[in-house]
């Protein structure tokens, strides 16, 4: 039964979760902290500040994470599975629809409204990934503003940016 549970939660995060990994976020945390219960807030925190070290969709380091702790090697494929079906299918199905009826205007604003949503659910997902006495701390501050500028307007590549603020954080500076 755990198994088809994890195939099934993970396939509905990743049938609903539109517009990128931290999209997911919200949908992983709802099923699997509040609905599920199978981690806790503090430990799907932990998750994510440990995965984000790692490469690879967040996504699909939840759905291993969580199905190898409730049931091994198993878990993590039949949650993998899940996460993977469904946007897999859809995107076969709505690429097909995409090409044939991209510039009707219905279908952009619908678009734009998506994007709008999951900004939103971005926003909330990163502010719940850090204690606001960190983030008001002048430290906070100034770090969050230096990795904001070098993201958006450099080409500095994002890895080079956590590794920079990790050793800084290290150095203890």
């Amino acid at each position: 039964m755990i198994l088809f549970d994890l195939f099934f939660v993970f396939f509905k995060i990743g049938l609903f979760a539109v517009g990128g990994a931290y999209s997911f976020l919200p949908l992983i945390e709802k099923e699997v902290v509040e609905n599920y219960r199978w981690l806790t807030k503090p430990e799907f925190l932990d998750v994510l500040g440990a995965i984000q070290i790692f490469p690879g969709a967040i996504s699909i380091k939840y759905a291993t994470y969580t199905g190898y702790k409730l049931a091994g090697i198993p878990g993590a494929i039949a949650a993998n599975i899940g996460n993977f079906v469904a946007p897999a299918a859809l995107i076969l199905l709505v690429g097909a629809l995409y090409l044939r009826f991209k510039d009707m205007p219905p279908l952009k604003q619908a678009f734009a409204m998506i994007r709008l949503a999951v900004f939103a659910m971005i926003l909330a997902v990163a502010f719940q990934a850090i204690e606001m006495k960190e983030l008001l701390r002048f430290r906070g501050l100034l770090v969050a503003a230096i990795a904001f500028v070098l993201f958006a307007f450099t080409k500095i590549h994002p890895a080079f940016i956590i590794a920079g603020a990790g050793i800084l954080g290290a150095l203890g500076l």
